[in-house]
């Protein structure tokens, strides 16, 4: 018996019923020989984790376009946080930690640079609209691995998909991400605000943080707590009426005092125009996409190309793109 399928026995000795077995999972959409080693699942957390776009998230804003000083959450760290939530929840409940994992380090790898300013910028350019949780699974299935993809079984890539949006996760693990992913969001946002000097603790209303928690591990432990107990036992993961509300509450509270703040978001305009005067440039120059958008360019349209050649782009990298179209560049005679 291999060391996976020791681990594939254990998970059926040790799991919910309602978990995803990794033996049990509907596979891959290219056949794959099994490793030796690890479970599909586990197998997908080392391909998203090696892949270029996950090492890009370390440069994409997160709430704050280009904040100075080196504690600011980027999309990188957010989705660290979203994982070790996601995992923490899914032993509670004793659900498949692997599939939770690799569904929450997957499920940002389509975001934009800028932040929601980017993918706003999108979907008003593109006739059919862009939506990042479907640009991170166009990422995984399309763009990844020279075209190939990154070939994930099918309840990552569900899971990726289901984070947002209308549809939700057939399994349990995926509907863990799309909760985590919101206790997340909301309570680094908060700390990143606070550190901007953009919102104060006392700000925070009161009925929220008597319930939830006066700081941000408080929160946090509540939240995540609240998530395993309501969802013991149950074939859905939820939470516990009080928390929702709280939850709610706390999330129209940060739309008001921070994501619509002219302080925080004060430079997002100039990262939309910079951006539809690349998209057009590209549009009007599809000859200097990179080789790897080429074969989209001819296979699926211009514009296709040049939406997953922005929306892939860094923070820096868009910058010295616009700068390389539209600055002129110093020259000196020798």
């Amino acid at each position: 018996m291999t060391l996976r399928e020791e681990r594939e026995a254990l998970e059926h000795q040790t799991l919910s019923p309602y978990a995803a077995y990794a033996s049990a999972s509907k596979g891959r959409r290219r056949p794959m020989e099994p490793c030796a080693i690890r479970t599909c699942y586990q197998r997908d957390v080392d391909r998203i984790v090696h892949s270029k776009a996950f090492r890009r998230l370390m440069h994409k804003t997160q709430v704050f376009l280009r904040p100075e000083g080196d504690h600011y959450r980027t999309r990188m760290t957010h989705t660290l946080e979203v994982a070790r939530i996601s995992r923490t929840i899914a032993r509670g409940l004793r659900l498949n930690e692997d599939l939770a994992e690799a569904v929450a380090l997957g499920h940002d790898l389509g975001h934009t640079p800028f932040g929601h300013a980017g993918e706003r910028l999108l979907n008003e350019i593109l006739p059919e609209g862009f939506r990042h949780n479907e640009q991170s699974l166009r990422v995984v299935d399309r763009l990844e691995s020279g075209g190939e993809g990154l070939n994930l079984c099918y309840e990552v890539r569900r899971g990726i998909l289901c984070h947002t949006g209308p549809d939700t996760a057939e399994t349990l693990e995926g509907q863990i991400v799309r909760i985590a992913d919101k206790i997340a969001y909301i309570n680094h946002d908060i700390d990143d605000a606070m550190r901007g000097n953009i919102i104060y603790p006392m700000d925070i209303p009161l009925d929220v943080s008597q319930i939830l928690g006066f700081d941000h591990s408080g929160r946090i432990n509540t939240l995540t707590a609240d998530v395993i107990q309501a969802s013991q036992g149950q074939d859905r993961v939820q939470q516990s009426p009080a928390c929702r509300e709280a939850m709610a509450k706390l999330r129209a509270f940060m739309f008001e005092a921070v994501y619509h703040n002219p302080v925080a978001k004060g430079e997002e305009s100039k990262a939309q125009d910079m951006l539809a005067r690349l998209f057009e440039y590209y549009q009007k120059e599809p000859d200097k996409l990179p080789p790897d958008f080429q074969d989209i360019r001819f296979r699926e349209g211009v514009d296709r190309a040049v939406c997953d050649y922005i929306a892939g782009m860094t923070d820096n990298y868009a910058l010295e793109k616009y700068s390389e179209a539209f600055i002129p560049f110093a020259w000196a005679v020798k």
